[in-house]
Parts: structure tokens; sequence; C-alpha cells
């Protein structure tokens, strides 16, 4: 039984002026959601994906904005052109990972609606340009209230 998940992503610092959303969908079907415009502060995501167990009892995520293998979800943040800003001379993406999330972290998510499950990375690349590729070092996710 599929079971959703509240997801919160917050982008530290990212570049001013450049367009970041979350990817719904995949290859050339896909459209960028909850679309921001960087500016002086953090950028938040909120949303929910879904979750299952697998044949071997591990969290399988799921949902338009989860892909990859099922051992190694992440979901995409689109960026620049990537996310529909046409004429930003950014073309990127940011993976955030959907590893390390523990049964139990899960569960006291699903059990308690004033959780949501939250991670915070650099909205800045070493090239100053906006983050992208896979998330490194990956901070993990943490339980956080759903007030921020």
């Amino acid at each position: 039984m599929n079971q959703e998940l509240p997801i919160r992503i917050i982008l530290e610092s990212p570049p001013p002026g450049v367009d970041f959303g979350i990817q719904k969908g995949s290859g050339n079907n896909y459209e960028t959601i909850l679309k921001q415009r960087s500016g002086k502060e953090d950028l938040c995501f909120e949303f929910k994906i879904s979750v299952k167990e697998n044949q071997v009892s591990l969290p399988d995520f799921k949902g338009p904005y989860v892909h990859g293998p099922s051992s190694e979800r992440f979901i995409y943040v689109d960026i620049g052109t990537a996310a529909g800003q046409f004429d930003s001379v950014w073309t990127r993406r940011l993976k955030i990972p959907l590893r390390d999330i523990s049964a139990e972290t899960i569960q006291q998510l699903l059990t308690d609606a004033s959780l949501v499950l939250e991670t915070k990375v650099p909205g800045t690349g070493k090239d100053g340009g906006p983050n992208c590729a896979t998330v490194k070092p990956f901070p993990g996710w943490h339980l956080s209230p759903t007030g921020r």
C-alpha cells in the first residue's frame, strides 16, 4: 500500500535571479512545479511523495517527483532554462538523493502529522552558479516540524 510522505527541500543561498523548481514527470514529458526565482533568501519546496515497502521490507519511494532505480531514488530540482526560464544562462538540474531514510523515520512521519521529512542543501555550486548534479556531500534527511 502506498502512503504519502511530506517532503521539504531547502536550497540555501542560491545565486539570485535564477528559477528553481521541482521536476514532475520524466524524459521529454515533464513539467516544473513550485517554481521560484531566487533572491536573497533560501528557497523552500514542500510537496508529497509516495512510499511503500518492497519485497525485502525496505522503503521504496514512488510518484511523479521520484526518479531513478529503486535502490537509488532521487528528486530533481530543475534550474534556469530546465525550469522554464528561457532567458537564463543556466541549464542545470540538481539531484537530491532519497537515501538513508530508515523505516523507523518513515513510521514516525506517518504517525505524526506535525512532522515533515527535510533536507537542506547548498544552492550555489563551486563555480558560483547554481548547484547541480548530485548533491555532495549530502547532509541527509531529518524530521522537522511542519511549521517553519
